[in-house]
């Protein structure tokens, strides 16, 4: 391995957990890019307190299809992967429910062709109307009632709201001589000239480090990469809910189970 890695600020583990730290208006927190389903951010945190955040993902409730009844079934595929298919179709949450909730999806169909997630109709919305479900040939029909329930994704997967990732900003140096290559490979990376190096920021929406260090391994050069605890977050939303709301409400999961641990504490 040809790259050095140094760290050059240990994470503090001493500070104190402060979740309005986190808040979107803080100075601390800065919004790369956004949209229906994903939300990139620049968060200086630490790892510690990021991968809890996400780690709290499948606490976040959300709702699925829980049990189906199948009146008739004419297509190709078994009851089990119909139920299969059905179960992970996400569905919009549009306020906070119960625990005790319970709904129902009706979907009907007498068709040629192929059957899809947006002919499941009743209280519930699905977040997506073009998951296929089965193909159904001449006069072939699939009736069925789905009842919807709350659960949380560290019971079944069906649940889980997204996904959450994040790494380091980190600065690379390298010689001047490879500037042209950085380019080419990646021409919107922050890049600084000083003296006979190149300082190349990884700290944008798109990851530059592991471009650069290919270029460095391929000619077989070392480079100085110093690691910051600043974060560039991506959270990802199944579309159940925004992005930005499936964040804010693991913090509130992690918020609730650290104040179980200190009422054990006590």
């Amino acid at each position: 391995m040809v790259v050095q890695r140094r760290k050059v600020e240990e994470e503090d583990v001493d500070r104190r957990v402060n979740f309005k730290y986190l808040n979107w208006e803080n100075n601390n927190m800065e919004l790369l890019e956004k949209n229906e389903t994903k939300i990139i951010f620049k968060m200086d945190a630490g790892t510690s307190l990021t991968n809890a955040i996400r780690r709290c993902l499948i606490e976040v409730p959300t709702l699925a299809v829980e049990e189906l009844e199948i009146s008739r079934n004419d297509g190709p595929l078994y009851d089990e992967t119909i139920a299969h298919r059905i179960g992970l179709i996400p569905l919009v949450m549009k306020k906070k429910y119960k625990d005790s909730d319970e709904f129902k999806l009706k979907l009907s169909v007498k068709k040629e062709g192929i059957v899809y997630s947006k002919e499941l109709k009743g209280d519930i919305e699905v977040a997506y109307d073009g998951i296929p479900i089965t193909d159904l040939r001449g006069e072939q029909e699939l009736v069925l009632t789905a009842t919807v329930k709350l659960g949380k994704g560290k019971d079944h997967s069906k649940h889980n709201p997204g996904t959450m990732f994040y790494r380091n900003i980190t600065e690379l140096t390298m010689d001047k001589s490879f500037l042209e290559d950085v380019k080419n490979a990646c021409p919107n990376a922050n890049i600084k000239e000083k003296g006979n190096n190149i300082i190349i920021t990884d700290d944008g929406i798109e990851e530059v480090l592991d471009v650069c260090e290919g270029i460095l391994q391929k000619a077989r050069k070392e480079a100085d990469t110093k690691v910051s605890n600043e974060l560039i977050v991506t959270v990802e939303s199944f579309g159940q809910m925004a992005p930005e709301e499936i964040f804010n409400k693991s913090i509130d999961e992690l918020k609730k189970d650290l104040d179980e641990v200190l009422k054990v504490l006590k």
